[in-house]
């Protein structure tokens, strides 16, 4: 959301010019030069709709404050390798089909690519056997491997205890389970691992999407730096199918005797719903919106031979016009545009709210001189968003006797728009996909938790993947 606000600014100055052949100067702190011309429709002002913000503000907070940080953090190891399954079946229908296009193709990391402390025991699972470190069988990988402690600790994975532990085995064991494995012997192993999937099931309840098993055999790393979101021709029917499906069948609908009642919630059809399924609306088009901009910004403009060509990718001006241009979208486009600075104002708040967290959180990948470095570029990034001065107000919501139910359902809508990321049939749009609608629902899964979040004693955990797609999303 990040970059795609950089985007808008940019498509305003190349569709303000209405030439191809006078794209203006954009400096890589996202300012835009001035542009000659009339203004563009997608020069938005005004105020963010259900937030006390204005467009200006946040332009000018993303491009000269967080733009230049956020950056930098995605190109680093921690942040860059995302772990995911993108070959489990699409659960709603199963007539879905692979695209076989060499552009919907992503490459998955060799595992020695990888950092071991994020391929060893960084994201085991909580009913899941401790695995031996992956690495070449040397003291001082074990050593970074057993520190990792799923990277979240309260004691310090680099310190002298930690080593000694680490030099004497090579198995990575959460605290929650070295508790367990202290109880007296008589306890089964059968009601040990009861306990483990209450937890599991506990934690389960309170998460907005799907949990990707990253034990599991099909789970692979991919280094998003190299599979880039982009347009690779995925369109027609199936793409239809996913956006229709998450629209009509997941999106709140206005009580259907609501004067201009459509079963397509658009902008203009958010009479009549509440505060909770207006927002839900406007999260989903800012995603959808910001989706579209990418394609736009790295569009396909000339497929490749394979041999002795390659793909031509570059700016589609006139593609930007027709998802957005009041003209071509029936004066839906704007609206659709502000919709993402929704978004992006409600991934904001998230982390802003998460920043005791991260201040406790271990970003670990072994690498602890770049690890220590990565903390701080985390925390500089959580201070900008706690001093933006329009924060979306969560306290508003799920209020009144209904409250509980209401946010039981808002939570299991956006569940199930989870688990149709994995029908899309492009393989790089359904790694994409999945990242930031996981990135989004860890950004509910902050807004709207009954727990104290980084407080001692909390229960509150964010497991990297999820830390990984928040940011991803944030700076997608």
């Amino acid at each position: 959301m990040r970059v795609v606000l950089c985007w808008m600014i940019f498509y305003s100055l190349i569709l303000s010019t209405n030439s191809f052949n006078q794209i203006p100067a954009f400096t890589a702190t996202g300012k835009e030069s001035e542009a000659p011309g009339s203004t563009c429709f997608c020069q938005l002002s005004g105020t963010v709709d259900d937030c006390d913000c204005e467009v200006q503000s946040v332009d000018s907070f993303n491009n000269y404050k967080i733009y230049p940080v956020l950056r930098s953090l995605l190109e680093s190891d921690y942040f860059k390798y995302y772990k995911v399954n993108l070959i489990k079946e699409c659960p709603f229908w199963s007539d879905n089909s692979k695209c076989k296009k060499e552009q919907c193709k992503v490459s998955p990391c060799k595992e020695e690519d990888v950092p071991c402390g994020l391929r060893t025991n960084l994201n085991k699972q909580n009913n899941s056997e401790p695995k031996k470190c992956a690495c070449v069988k040397d003291d001082a990988v074990c050593i970074s491997k057993c520190k990792g402690n799923l990277g979240r600790t309260t004691s310090n994975a680099y310190s002298k205890e930690a080593n000694e532990k680490c030099s004497s085995e090579c198995i990575v064991e959460t605290d929650e389970e070295q508790r367990l494995g202290a109880l007296d012997s008589s306890i089964s192993n059968k009601s040990l691992e009861a306990f483990k999937s209450w937890r599991v099931h506990d934690d389960a309840k309170h998460d907005f999407c799907v949990r990707e098993d990253e034990s599991s055999e099909h789970a692979q790393f991919y280094d998003l730096t190299i599979n880039p979101e982009r347009y690779t021709g995925y369109k027609g029917k199936a793409a239809h199918r996913i956006w229709n499906n998450i629209y009509k069948e997941n999106c709140f609908k206005p009580d259907p005797l609501t004067p201009g009642y459509q079963n397509f919630l658009t902008s203009k059809s958010l009479g009549g719903l509440c505060l909770e399924k207006r927002v839900f609306y406007r999260l989903i088009s800012g995603l959808h919106s910001s989706i579209n901009i990418h394609l736009c910004a790295k569009y396909l403009l000339a497929p490749g031979d394979g041999a002795f060509t390659r793909d031509m990718w570059g700016q589609n001006a006139m593609e930007f016009q027709r998802r957005f241009s009041p003209e071509k979208t029936n004066e839906e486009g704007p609206l659709r545009l502000k919709n993402l600075y929704f978004t992006y104002l409600v991934v904001l708040r998230a982390i802003a709210k998460a920043s005791p967290y991260f201040k406790q959180e271990i970003f670990y990948t072994g690498q602890e001189e770049q690890d220590a470095e990565l903390q701080k570029v985390v925390m500089q990034i959580a201070k900008l968003a706690e001093k933006f001065p329009n924060h979306f107000n969560e306290s508003a919501m799920f209020m009144g006797k209904k409250a509980s139910s209401l946010k039981e359902e808002f939570r299991i809508h956006f569940w199930n728009i989870s688990r149709i990321m994995d029908c899309v049939d492009c393989t790089k749009c359904r790694l994409w996909g999945k990242l930031q609608v996981q990135g989004l629902g860890t950004a509910l899964k902050i807004l709207f938790s009954e727990k104290k979040i980084g407080k001692p004693g909390s229960s509150f955990i964010l497991k990297r993947n999820e830390i990984v797609a928040l940011f991803n999303g944030f700076g997608a």
